[in-house]
């Protein structure tokens, strides 16, 4: 894919943005496993000093997801990434700001929301300090959670798709094609693939009759940006209706940050007492903690799986390296759960990491 027009976006950045600024450099950024691409644009004048460039993979296509889609039965007539965003933005989301949206060139320009990712954030940082920050961060996902839940927004497309037992049983297939099979080379035998698969469908069935709220779906530390005291939301076009366990399993059983158990103990807590001031009160915490358990576990494969994927079928190995620690988060969870033992039998011995 080409790099954007240089003399468009200038010409762009003159005449159409809700401010007044010529384009000074055009440089590209580190990406994500997605196919879209990113470019940060310095400016002469302003505020703002410099906005982010979003290039989409083919101009004026509706990017879907790359996985099933369950429950989507609305039309979608504009981009996913302006519809949630601007969904967000009535609910005070911390979503970057979009300036202008060249739909010919499959351009976004956006708020620039710095360089600080959270996971590098915590890379230096101190217990007390990464706590705060995660505090921080779940404050928002409450917000996500509460005011982008209710009222329901009819004109967003998260209300029209959700986390149903076909599309959690979909990322369970994803990861034993790739997870598994493509990994280790060879087909699971049928005596354990079985039992697996059942297993499986009990946890999707488990997470899919929870009450559902507005999910992010990739809420981690590499989609928040940390600049000074202001946080920054990001890869939000995903978005559907799920359970609350799904947003903070993403978070706390991260691929790319790993922190203290009695950390995640403690921010488990915190977020349900955030919840509760804002009226959501879960009378039963053990089992919300165990649906925690069950959620990370789901959560953890599909991530695994889709490493091996963006590897073997996008030519992109730089993800591998974050199997071993997702792995293990479901190794923890397997052993912590004795109602999980049939899963672990026959699960175990095709991956390394879980034995």
């Amino acid at each position: 894919m080409a790099p954007p027009d240089r003399a468009l976006v200038a010409e762009t950045v003159r005449a159409k943005l809700p401010f007044v600024a010529e384009l000074l450099t055009l440089a590209p950024l580190a990406g994500d496993a997605s196919n879209r691409r990113y470019f940060r644009a310095q400016l002469v004048g302003g505020p703002p000093r410099s906005l982010v460039l979003m290039q989409l993979a083919e101009p004026e296509a509706f990017k879907q997801s790359e996985e099933a889609v369950s429950g989507a039965s609305v039309s979608i007539t504009e981009l996913p990434f302006i519809n949630i965003l601007n969904h967000l933005v009535k609910a005070d989301v911390a979503v970057p700001a979009l300036y202008y949206y060249d739909q010919a060139a499959g351009l976004l320009y956006l708020e620039d929301f710095g360089d600080v990712l959270l996971t590098q954030a915590c890379q230096s940082a101190s217990r007390s300090d990464i706590a705060r920050l995660y505090r921080h961060v779940i404050d928002m996902l409450v917000r996500i959670h509460q005011k982008a839940t209710s009222p329901a927004n009819q004109a967003c497309l998260a209300f029209h798709r959700r986390f149903d037992v076909p599309l959690l049983m979909w990322e369970f297939d994803h990861f034993l094609e790739y997870g598994v099979v493509a990994r280790q080379e060879k087909p699971m035998c049928a005596d354990d693939e079985q039992p697996v698969r059942e297993e499986f469908q009990k946890i999707a069935e488990l997470l899919a009759a929870q009450p559902r709220v507005f999910t992010h779906r990739d809420y981690h530390s590499r989609n928040l940006m940390v600049d000074g005291h202001r946080l920054g939301v990001l890869d939000f076009q995903d978005a559907l209706m799920g359970p609350a366990t799904y947003d903070l399993a993403s978070l706390l059983r991260d691929a790319y940050v790993a922190l203290e158990e009695s950390l995640i103990d403690e921010l488990i807590q915190y977020y349900l007492d955030r919840m509760a001031e804002q009226g959501t009160v879960w009378a039963d915490r053990a089992a919300f903690r165990r649906l925690f358990d069950f959620t990370s576990i789901q959560r953890n494969l599909k991530a695994a799986g889709r490493f091996v994927y963006i590897d073997r079928v996008k030519k992109n190995p730089k993800f591998l390296a974050d199997i071993p620690r997702v792995l293990g988060y479901v190794h923890r969870n397997l052993a912590k759960h004795p109602e999980l033992q049939t899963l672990r039998k026959h699960l175990t011995p095709y991956v390394p990491e879980l034995q």
